[in-house]
């Protein structure tokens, strides 16, 4: 995924908005968690120098973030049993982002056990720039459809939010 990542969160937080309750903390969690893997992308260009695939990364390994949630939301649970939900869709949209990478990308679900890399569909490298071979590809259409389902929902969100202001 290059682009759909953030929408993806997006999609997640307004959903999750509805389960629980449209707590404040819901949609910050969800862009942050849609996001958090790829905060290698720092280490990946300003100290690696782009030698190692960023999905090599720990941030990139899914058991990390399920050993990281099963710390992390008990902890939560008993110091701050308001924000729950908020982690809970935090490590959602991590798991979720995982996925979505899988599609087009090498993941390394079980590291550190095994180095075997999972990937839905290859994408050759037919063009001069990486860039190029995965925007022409046909696996591009469905990250405009996440973000096209994005814009929907967030032009429904601001009309809803407008109507609301003009009634009050």
């Amino acid at each position: 995924m290059l682009i759909a990542h953030l929408p993806a969160g997006f999609i997640l937080g307004t959903l999750a908005r509805h389960w629980t309750g449209n707590a404040r903390a819901i949609m910050p969690a969800a862009l942050l968690g849609s996001v958090a893997p790829d905060l290698d992308m720092f280490y990946f260009y300003l100290v690696d120098g782009q030698q190692t695939h960023h999905h090599g990364y720990f941030t990139h390994w899914p058991l990390f973030w399920l050993a990281l949630g099963s710390v992390v939301l008990p902890l939560v649970r008993w110091l701050w049993p308001r924000f729950v939900s908020a982690a809970v869709v935090f490590f959602i949209a991590v798991m979720f982002h995982m996925v979505l990478d899988s599609i087009a990308a090498p993941m390394h679900w079980l590291m550190p056990f095994s180095d075997v890399a999972v990937e839905l569909v290859t994408i050759p490298a037919r063009y001069s720039h990486w860039v190029l071979s995965f925007v022409l590809h046909w696996t591009f259409a469905l990250e405009i459809t996440i973000c096209a389902w994005e814009g929907f929902l967030g032009i429904k969100q601001s009309r809803q939010r407008k109507l609301h202001e003009s009634r009050a």
